[in-house]
């Protein structure tokens, strides 16, 4: 047992996907402990438990001392930190910065503790040397490409030219893009010469509109979508946009209702497969759970995307969260498809006994070549660090049990492991290191 357990330890590995605060933004800020705790999960299941939102916001507020902010926090604290979002700060907080139990007493030596830390030297010491992570597939949700190399891959989402719905969606893009879109077709060349301009610097494309509509992407012609854009385009609303004496931004939107956009997303969505496969380019979608409160999961199932997956065929898909609830689901879909991944990315915080029976079952059914078993996607180190900790112990348990029972040789199991935790990633993104 311990020589599978010291294997995957001191295993270096690629981490599928971060939202991770570049460095330099990190240690300019004050290393306040409730702002980068909760800037995302454990906030989620405090306001689940029954934190408000107006208590949410006083107590990320500065201004308030530290120990006020944390009695607000406190009890609901208590009352969701059984949860394994809960279990990743733990870890975090004990192997980085030696606090066992974050309480009254010792949040304050927690916040003199990360504030002496937070210079730069932070990362390498949190992702490289602690965490052992050779390279994470950055996700910066507002298509940031420019990233440390030394710790980021970038993927870019390319939502903008998606998510198209009033007159100023179309104005503001093609502001950014300094191209004159006045028609469809020009939306297509818009796209393609951002996709061109940021070529060299990206490792791949992210869809994450399950948080915005269902990933049902149907195939749409042409026509239908240019009679979406014309109409977009042709409202006879007026965007009012200007500035009261107050300083209060006022706004008066055309926007066409989500249903009515669906065939110019669709299409849209389609057009950037279609780059993905001209350059050979990965895929990564997000599907199950959604981050924060009141999402509705059943948008985010994943067989939804079959027709992209059979139609795409030379496209990797690299299928986010395990699906989780849908992890069957995905399960089955990654052994149909040879182009079709299962990543974990997330899972092993969201539940641990859940990560755990989805790798085991999930090595049951498909070629462990297309399992990818660690993506932190926190946006601290901290919860990266933590999370990366807990899928280690996740895997080497999961592997451990089959080993035990004769399933796999204790060098089968080990070379199990790095597939799911290197090799894999290596392969899908090409990442040249």
């Amino acid at each position: 047992m311990a020589e599978l357990y010291d294997f995957i330890e001191n295993l270096w590995i690629i981490d599928s996907h971060e939202h991770t605060v570049q460095e330099v933004e990190r240690v300019s800020s004050e290393a306040d402990p409730l702002q980068i705790l909760l800037s995302q999960y454990a906030s989620s299941d405090l306001i689940s438990s029954g934190l408000s939102l107006e208590d949410y916001v006083r107590a990320l507020n500065l201004n308030v001392s530290l120990k006020e902010r944390w009695r607000i926090i406190e009890p609901f604290w208590d009352k969701a930190k059984n949860t394994t979002y809960f279990e990743v700060i733990n870890i975090a907080l004990k192997d980085l910065y030696g606090v066992n139990e974050l309480d009254e007493n010792t949040i304050e030596v927690l916040s003199e503790k990360m504030k002496a830390v937070n210079r730069i030297g932070l990362y390498r010491w949190v992702l490289k040397e602690k965490a052992k992570i050779r390279i994470s597939i950055f996700d910066g949700i507002t298509d940031i490409v420019d990233v440390d190399r030394e710790f980021f891959a970038p993927v870019v989402r390319l939502e903008d030219f998606i998510l198209l719905r009033s007159r100023e969606d179309v104005r503001r893009l093609s502001e950014a893009t300094k191209i004159p879109i006045h028609s469809l077709k020009s939306l297509e060349s818009a796209l393609e010469s951002e996709v061109q301009s940021i070529l060299n610097k990206i490792v791949g494309f992210k869809i994450a509109l399950a948080y915005r509509r269902d990933v049902h992407f149907e195939k749409t012609t042409f026509n239908e979508a240019e009679k979406v854009f014309n109409k977009i385009m042709g409202s006879e609303r007026t965007f009012i946009r200007y500035t009261s004496p107050d300083g209060i931004r006022l706004t008066m939107s055309d926007e066409i209702s989500v249903e009515e956009a669906r065939p110019l997303q669709n299409y849209m969505v389609h057009r950037i497969l279609e780059t993905a496969s001209r350059y050979r380019l990965p895929v990564q979608v997000h599907t199950g759970l959604q981050e924060g409160n009141l999402n509705l999961v059943s948008n985010s199932n994943p067989l939804y995307l079959a027709n992209l997956f059979m139609e795409y065929y030379n496209v990797k898909f690299d299928v986010f969260h395990g699906a989780y609830p849908y992890v069957r689901e995905l399960a089955v879909l990654a052994k149909n498809f040879p182009n079709v991944y299962v990543d974990l990315c997330w899972l092993h915080a969201v539940s641990s006994s859940s990560a755990k029976y989805a790798l085991n079952e999930l090595l049951d059914m498909v070629p462990a070549n297309k399992i990818i078993g660690f993506g932190g996607d926190y946006k601290h180190v901290e919860g990266v660090y933590g999370h990366s900790r807990l899928a280690r112990k996740n895997v080497a348990e999961v592997l451990q049990d089959k080993v035990d029972r004769g399933r796999y040789s204790l060098e089968e199991a080990k070379n199990i492991a790095k597939m799911l935790l290197y090799d894999n990633l290596l392969e899908v993104f090409k990442l040249g290191i």
